[in-house]
């Protein structure tokens, strides 16, 4: 899949920069800031949702050695 995306001369200058920076191309700075951001409110979500789950659970915790148990680390 392609896609255009319209920058200002400003934003075109800052990621070819940025891209020249990292060695790589402006389609491949592009791909992985798109990944990363998507990667990062993903987390942010998991993360949300465990805690949502603790609060629910009446902010009860156990130790890590019972999960380790349960996992048969």
């Amino acid at each position: 899949m392609s896609f255009s995306i319209r920058l200002t001369a400003e934003e075109k200058s800052l990621a070819e920069n940025y891209a020249r920076l990292h060695a790589i191309s402006v389609g491949e700075a592009f791909k992985q800031a798109l990944f990363e951001r998507i990667e990062d409110e993903y987390d942010v979500t998991v993360a949300q949702d465990a805690y949502n789950e603790y609060v629910e659970d009446g902010c009860k915790s156990r130790p890590i050695s019972e999960l380790w148990k349960e996992l048969d680390l």
